[in-house]
């Protein structure tokens, strides 16, 4: 699988948890929009698009299936949210 683009867009609310919103092309074929950049207690984390249940719980409608592929989104989304903080 290759990322072939992440745009990463910068949430403006100070010392707010969610930092950025992320998409990603896979391919040039394939978009995931509304991946979520948030700061935890162990430092920032990624979160994939997700729908409130019925029930109250949060599930995510699209996630990579292994760590590996988990991995390379991550890297390629925080790479580009590097850049764009540092050019803010």
């Amino acid at each position: 699988m290759k990322i072939t683009d992440v745009r990463v867009r910068m949430v403006s609310k100070e010392d707010a948890k969610l930092k950025a919103v992320a998409s990603i092309t896979i391919e040039d074929c394939f978009v995931v929009h509304d991946i979520k950049i948030i700061s935890g207690k162990d430092g920032l984390f990624i979160s994939m698009p997700s729908r409130k249940t019925p029930e109250g719980e949060y599930k995510d409608i699209v996630h990579p299936i292994n760590t590996e592929t988990r991995e390379l989104i991550k890297s390629a989304i925080m790479a580009e949210y590097e850049k764009v903080s540092t050019a803010e």
